[in-house]
Parts: structure tokens; sequence; C-alpha cells
């Protein structure tokens, strides 16, 4: 099971956190409610007032590639983004593998499109039969494409000299340059200090657990540290796979030997953390995520290696993981404060949950008209939760409150 998975299923720790709000209090005047996140617009512009462009002028798809400076793989959270007079057009991820395929719609358009995929995708929605789709060459002069992604500089193509006609142009590769130098393209470098019979052993587990034969991975992993007991990846390799068994003590074992190694490897403390919040040790939840936050990855000040090494997690569940048990221990600022910069990571909503958080954060504050968004927000990226109706419920509560706020504040 998936930390992503296995978030799910423990959240149920933090649903409680949806309590009855306080009514003896009486809270400052809410601002006005604001409106509900946006969703993804249609492009429905009528293009009956737009000068008419000839078609073969007219580009409807820009394609192109992301790769990095170093040649290891492109992260899951790649942005592409399309920027034109300094304003944000368009926005979608790159694949896994790099690419990535961007439909322009009218020449007026103002949506962000936040598909993940490198498919070209309709953007006219309810546009019409009119709608003419595609941007004219002159127009996108004034644009240019930047990739941007955590632990990366950005990587920009101008679009002024658009040198290749038809409908669809391929920009070429957009490259990002990481902003710090890592060991490798693995989880560490030890695999290449480690014998080659304890390599070998490795990577037959890693095969064994790609194809869900986790008593052979087992196997494999354990054969590995005994052959080299300071194999780093293999003792977290082992503890992954003993977790998926159940043996949830075993695996522990496993990922603390894997910190004594390196206290820079920065995995293990995360299973660790999950361990942690599955037992509800906040204390250690606390002091585990803390580690990971201490070597500032957000901004790439103190690591000098293993920055790949969370990329595909986002850091969100590190700083999720710390909210919960700030929120816990009762040190509300610092919960708020990790809550929001998970939020700020987590570009691709892997923790709706984020929200519930926030939401009791903010109703502990008095500030019910953003616990309302919080909740609305929750309900909009999970709208067939399992605890999706006693979230209405304590939404309906929230209301009820703020709407009795703004009455007891008006004046005589």
């Amino acid at each position: 099971m998936s930390h992503r998975v296995r978030i799910f299923v423990v959240l149920a720790l933090a649903l409680p956190f949806l309590v009855p709000v306080t009514m003896a209090q009486k809270p400052p005047a809410p601002a006005p409610t604001p409106p509900p996140p946006p969703s993804r617009p249609a492009n429905s512009l009528p293009m009956s007032s737009e000068p008419t462009q000839p078609t073969g002028d007219l580009v409807m798809y820009l394609r192109g590639r992301v790769a990095t400076n170093d040649g290891t793989a492109v992260p899951n959270d790649m942005l592409i983004e399309r920027i034109c007079n300094n304003r944000v057009r368009q926005q979608l991820y790159a694949s896994l593998g790099g690419d990535f395929s961007m439909q322009l719609g009218s020449r007026a358009d103002t949506f962000l499109d936040a598909s993940a995929s490198g498919e070209p995708t309709s953007q006219a929605g309810a546009a019409g039969k009119d709608t003419v789709m595609g941007i004219s060459r002159r127009e996108l002069r004034n644009c240019e494409l930047r990739a941007s992604a955590s632990g990366f500089h950005y990587g920009v193509i101008s679009l002024v000299d658009l040198d290749t006609f038809g409908g669809s142009v391929d920009v070429g590769v957009i490259v990002v340059q990481r902003a710090t130098k890592i060991k490798g393209a693995t989880l560490s470098a030890t695999p290449y200090r480690a014998p080659g019979d304890a390599r070998k052993a490795y990577e037959k587990g890693l095969q064994a657990e790609r194809n869900g034969k986790l008593a052979d991975a087992h196997k494999y992993f354990e054969a590995a540290v005994e052959i080299y007991p300071r194999y780093l990846n293999a003792w977290f390799q082992l503890g992954t796979v003993l977790q998926k068994e159940h043996q949830n003590d075993a695996a522990r074992t496993a990922y603390t030997q894997a910190t004594t190694i390196d206290t820079k490897f920065l995995p293990p403390y995360l299973s660790l953390a999950l361990l942690a919040y599955e037992a509800e040790n906040w204390t250690e939840v606390l002091k585990l995520t803390g580690h990971i936050l201490d070597l500032d990855p957000l901004n790439e000040a103190a690591v000098s290696g293993y920055v790949l090494d969370l990329d595909p997690l986002n850091y969100a569940e590190a700083y999720f993981f710390n909210a919960v048990a700030n929120y816990r221990l009762n040190k509300i600022e610092a919960a708020e404060k990790s809550a929001l910069t998970a939020e700020h990571v987590d570009l691709r909503t892997h923790f709706p949950e984020l929200h519930l958080l926030l939401a009791e954060i903010y109703a502990r504050k008095n500030d019910y008209v953003t616990a309302i968004s919080e909740i609305q927000t929750y309900l909009q990226l999970a709208p067939h939760a399992k605890n999706a109706d006693q979230v209405r419920e304590q939404l309906a509560k929230l209301q009820k409150l703020n709407g009795s706020v703004s009455t007891s504040d008006k004046p005589d």
C-alpha cells in the first residue's frame, strides 16, 4: 500500500479535527464569503466581436519536451506555463517522460489548463461551434514557455521567433537546471560502493518488488544487507517490503538502520514518520519530520545531496505529517504554517485532507469564513469521500455560526 493510499486510510484519525466549534466566544465580524475555488472554466467568449484571423496563421498546438541539465529523470511535478506579457495564460504538467502538448484556445483565452496529460485536450468546451481554436503567430511573439519544479531553476523558451508553419509547432527542448548537485539518480550513491554480489541481490529484490513478489524481494534485500551491512538503499527497501507485509516493528528496525548509516538520507525518516503517525505518536512524528524540514528541501539551502529522493513526494507528506503532529500537540501556529506549506507544495492535490485540517485551525481562530472556504475546497476535491456527509454537516454548522456572527455584529 502506497503512502498516499495509507494517508486516506489513516485520515480517519484526522477527521475528529472537525469537532463542534465553541459558540460561547463572540468572534470578530467575518469578511465577505469568498467564492468557491475556481474550477477550470470553459472558453465561452463570443467570437463574433473578434476580427477574423486567417486560419493558416493560427497555431493550435505547442509541443515540446522538458529535460534536466544532468540527464536525470524529470520529476512528476514539472509545470509548463505559457506566459504572455508577463501574465500566466495556460498551465499543464509534463508527462513523466518530459513530453507536453499544449492546446491553444481562442486568441482571448484566459483560462488555466491544469491537465497533467501530455496529450491535447479540448479547451473550447462550451464555447460554441463558431469558436476559432488557435492563436496567431503574431500574438504568440509576446509569449514564452516556462518549465518549473521544486528543486530546479526554471527553464524558458521564447516564442518570439516561430520558424515553423502549420497548426502544430514543436518548440523543442526546455532545459531546467537542478538547484543542487546530487550524488546520483538513484536513492543514494551507496549501491556503487557495495560488492557485486550485494548489488546483484539488491537489483533482484527491486525486480521482485516491482512484480509484486514480496517474499522474494524480502529474501533478496536481506541477502544484500547481510553481504554489505552498510547498504543504505537495501535497508530502506527492506523496510518498505516489511511494511507492505504488515511487519511494522521489523520495518521500523530496517528504516532506523538506514538512518544510522546516513542522516541526510531522507526517505526512511519519512517512512518512520508514517509509522509514528499511524501509532498517533505525535512527538515522534514531530521529531522525524523536523529532521527532514531542518534540511530545508524547498529552499535547497542545506541539502548537499538526495534532493531527488523526495521529488516524487513533492515534500507534501513531510509537511502534512508535521502539521497534524503540531495540531495534536496544540501548537496551532506551527500547524497552520506547515499545513499552508503543504498546500502550496502539493501541486497535484494528493492531500485534500489538508483543507479539513486548515478548516479546524481557522474555526478555532473564529475565522469562520476561511474555515467554510477550506471545507468547500475539500468537498470539491473529494465529493465522494467516505466522510463527505459528516463534513457537510460540519459545513452547515459553520455556516450557521457565521450567519449568527454577522447578525450579532450589525449596528442597531
